[in-house]
């Protein structure tokens, strides 16, 4: 499939990183999901007894001391070394030489919250010790654009650079953005994707105010059940996704291998409520649709939709809804799965683990599964691939991704012609 639509510049995807509860790199974390395995499990990174959610998609085994230096990693967010470990593995795949162009590399990674335990502990010391005691790393180590930073300062890439903030849309809005620098020509090349590790007391405490999440504690890995009739709310997750996005000439000659095209990205708001998605879903659809017009295809060549699908009541039924009106009939036969219910909900990274779960799938012709669907619900009648994933021609996907605020993002990505 051809991204050419009046000479528009086409945007090959070339390296791949990841870092997520499934698995510390992009294949571990692949096969885990084609099995349906989930990474959900007690929390460990905090105490979380007098929690009413117990549970997360951790990342297991990551020390970020392994990929900073011990003195790095003690003054640096979590967040922030989940997405360096994810960027350097995706420069790694790509074989891009970031320093021999690094005027025209951009970086684009998101964060919906950033470096929320550094906030958290810097307030229990300012508030029992005072504030002398305040780390002066606070501010680097919290703030979600520092991720973004600390990429380009490893590779040289001195072309755009800064962080998407739409919460849970935020690393699609970062690759679908970065796509679009590279078709005005602000770079050749971005790294783009996402980081998120929230996982701390308040970040738990903060959604369970809100009821949001589940709290079958007893159950981690059953927990998350996207379009399941018993869905009791989203499990948080963290870890990274990290695309390497380039100019598709560009990639062609230096002879590298192109996993995917970017062809397509739409971006609306519902402009409703501040938490509630629409629940007709409106927005969500018109994202959709935006990204076909803009891949330049029809709804019926929708191969498979990796969806937002976050094991909420009212994310579920209007993302259901969303889809119905922006496929059409295809709605009724193409497969969708939503990954979350594996890895839990990323937040401001799921966008980016999600992306590269979508450009698998094109490379595998493989259909990962909705895991702990076992009764769906009666409002989310479409074919959620339940429990076992599938063989299934897949050339060209879409990922979906809503977050507070009403923000949608849709990616559309193609299979590249040997």
């Amino acid at each position: 499939m051809s991204a050419e639509q009046g000479g528009r510049v086409r945007v090959a995807v070339t390296g791949l990183g990841a870092v997520t509860p499934l698995g510390l790199d992009v294949e571990s974390s692949w096969v885990a999901c084609r099995g349906g395995r989930s990474g959900v499990v007690p929390i460990s990174l905090c105490e979380a007894s007098d929690l009413s959610t117990r549970i997360a998609g951790e990342v297991k085994g990551f020390d970020p001391a392994d990929h900073l230096g011990l003195k790095e990693a003690r003054r640096t967010s979590r967040c922030v070394a989940l997405g360096v470990a994810a960027a350097r593995a995706a420069v790694t795949d790509s074989g891009l030489d970031v320093g021999s162009i690094g005027d025209d590399v951009g970086v684009l990674v998101a964060s919906g919250i950033g470096g929320l335990e550094w906030l958290e502990n810097a307030v229990v010391r300012l508030n029992a010790m005072g504030p002398r005691r305040v780390s002066p790393f606070t501010i680097p180590a919290m703030i979600p654009d520092m991720t973004a930073g600390r990429v380009a300062i490893e590779f040289g890439a001195r072309g755009p650079n800064f962080a998407a903030v739409s919460a849970c849309a935020s690393s699609g809005n970062a690759i679908g953005e970065a796509a679009e620098w590279i078709r005005r020509g602000d770079a050749v090349a971005v790294i783009a994707g996402g980081t998120e590790a929230a996982i701390c007391r308040i970040g738990i405490a903060t959604f369970n105010a809100m009821q949001a999440m589940s709290t079958r504690n007893d159950e981690p890995e059953r927990a998350s059940r996207p379009f399941d009739k018993d869905r009791d709310g989203f499990v948080m997750g963290e870890g990274a996704g990290i695309l390497i996005l380039e100019e598709y000439e560009h990639a062609r000659r230096r002879g590298t291998r192109i996993y995917a095209e970017v062809v397509g990205y739409g971006a609306t708001d519902d402009a409703i409520d501040v938490v509630q998605p629409d629940p007709a879903g409106t927005g969500a659809c018109r994202s959709v649709r935006r990204a076909l017009h803009r891949a330049g295809v029809e709804p019926d060549q929708v191969d498979y939709v990796n969806a937002h699908g976050t094991s909420t009541q009212l994310n579920d039924a209007a993302e259901t809804r969303a889809v119905k009106a922006a496929l059409g009939p295809r709605a009724a036969t193409v497969p969708i799965s939503s990954t979350k219910s594996m890895t839990g909900h990323l937040l401001g990274a799921a966008g980016g683990v999600e992306a590269i779960f979508s450009i698998l799938a094109i490379r595998d012709n493989f259909v990962p599964p909705t895991i702990n669907l076992d009764e769906p619900d009666p409002e989310c009648d479409l074919d959620y691939v339940p429990n076992v994933g599938r063989s299934a021609r897949v050339d060209l996907a879409i990922s979906t991704s809503f977050g507070f605020g009403g923000h949608n993002a849709c990616l559309a990505f193609a299979r590249v012609d040997a």
